[in-house]
């Protein structure tokens, strides 16, 4: 069985290198030569979903067959968008994702849905013998993580998060680089995002005759239709959304804690607060959350989702901290510093298609995405984990939720580091999972 790190020279060769300098999508084609045909489903298109479903077409050996949303003008679109690519054959259109899940043809599903269908559709989805790509977060709570982890173990399933890092090959070198003490024993990683949002007002409104609202809500308990909600701003409303900490720091903690190589906090504290604006948001905008874990390491998050200004000149990072010097980067690419801040190794991609775009809600890297996708698919192809599998995107979603539960009770937690779980804080652990609509409760 092929591991990681062979799939990741596989792929990339020469990426390290700088040889494979402007590669497209189509030409991703050729790394992968299985010839098993696999057929997936995308579901929830209007953004992000749209332009993944297009680079799911581009894959060698795989077509798009199904493309699935509640709001029907989104689905002509989408189509279109895969016609685009080498794929002739016309997906069919679905807007009930139920349907989806009984189409024996479909080998996996995509899902870019809002947060709290992830884990639901990621269990049906196992459930019905498919494999999963899940975008980030892997789930709206943390219990929803634990079912998600436990359906691809029960159903022998492969369950990628869209972490898509970790299928980057520079950056792979650079963790390695870590792991290996280019800047001695890493004791700190700082995290952050930046973004210039606006307020946001929502209004009670009707239902338009283009979205199908009771499946949108799915497993959330019904609440009115309101205008301003749907189809972004849902982020920001707990009982659908996880704010900002999990729609964007959810890719660098990953990244943090995967080079810290940590798995669960033994403390977790966040401050902060919706203060830029005094508008209908629930969940901050400025939001500073911190992990401790086992061996005397720590993991800084920093969110400023109303001011744009940028951190070492990136508007999104991470910076790992040592007794040697310490190390940066914001996508397919690494700096490493001596403890005087100078500049001692500089690594980039040689592709311009994995540079990040920190605040593009659709695409922020082109590259990374479609080696994200192919590491997705070899790992169907050759019955293994992919990069990020479902277990790995759970605990750094979870070091998140964590980050979440305890601004919203307003004190530090405290965290058994073997299981994650909360200690000792009734509060706090009423919101370790949610209410659910009848007959929509996730079971494994």
């Amino acid at each position: 069985m092929q591991n990681r790190r062979e799939f990741i020279k596989q792929t990339a060769a020469g990426v390290v290198g700088g040889a494979l300098v402007g590669f497209s999508p189509r030409s991703y084609n050729r790394i992968i030569g299985a010839n098993d045909l696999i057929r997936v489903a995308t579901i929830g298109v209007n953004s992000r979903g749209d332009g993944m479903g297009g680079t799911f077409a581009s894959q060698k050996n795989t077509e798009v067959g199904t493309v699935c949303d509640v709001d029907e003008r989104t689905i002509p679109k989408a189509i279109e968008t895969i016609l685009k690519t080498k794929q002739t054959a016309k997906p069919k259109a679905e807007k009930d994702c139920r349907r989806v899940m009984e189409d024996k043809t479909i080998d996996a599903i995509y899902t870019a849905t809002p947060d709290h269908w992830h884990t639901p559709l990621t269990i049906m989805g196992c459930q019905a013998g498919k494999h999963v790509y899940v975008e980030k977060p892997l789930s709206h709570n943390p219990r929803e993580g634990e079912l998600a982890v436990a359906a691809a173990r029960k159903y022998k399933r492969v369950v990628q998060m869209g972490a898509q890092r970790r299928s980057a090959p520079t950056l792979t070198k650079g963790i390695e680089e870590l792991h290996n003490g280019v800047i001695g024993r890493v004791y700190m990683a700082k995290t952050w995002y930046t973004n210039k949002r606006p307020a946001t007002f929502v209004k009670p409104g009707t239902v338009p005759t283009w979205l199908d609202y009771d499946l949108w809500q799915g497993p959330a308990p019904r609440q009115p239709y309101q205008d301003g909600l749907i189809h972004y701003n849902w982020h920001w409303f707990w009982h659908w959304g996880t704010g900002e900490a999990l729609n964007n720091g959810t890719h660098e903690v990953d990244v943090a804690r995967w080079g810290l190589s940590v798995d669960y906090p033994t403390r977790v504290s966040s401050v902060g607060g919706r203060y830029e604006f005094k508008d209908d948001w629930q969940t901050p905008d400025t939001q500073l959350v911190i992990m401790d874990y086992p061996g005397r390491v720590s993991l800084l998050w920093e969110c400023r989702s109303s001011n744009g200004r940028r951190i070492e000149e990136r508007d999104r990072g991470i910076i790992f901290y040592g007794e040697k010097g310490s190390l940066d980067t914001g996508g397919d690419s690494y700096r490493v510093y001596d403890l005087d801040g100078k500049l001692v190794k500089d690594i980039k991609s040689g592709s311009s298609e994995s540079d990040i775009q920190g605040r593009n809600t659709a695409s922020p890297s082109l590259g990374m995405d479609s080696l994200h996708v192919q590491d997705f698919l070899d790992a169907i192809r050759t019955n293994r984990k992919p990069n990020c599998d479902v277990e790995t995107g759970h605990k750094s979603v979870l070091a998140m939720q964590l980050g979440n539960i305890s601004w919203r009770v307003g004190r530090d937690l405290h965290v058994d580091p073997k299981t994650g779980h909360i200690q000792n804080d009734k509060d706090a652990q009423k919101l370790w999972s949610r209410d659910y609509e009848k007959g929509w409760e996730p079971k494994v």
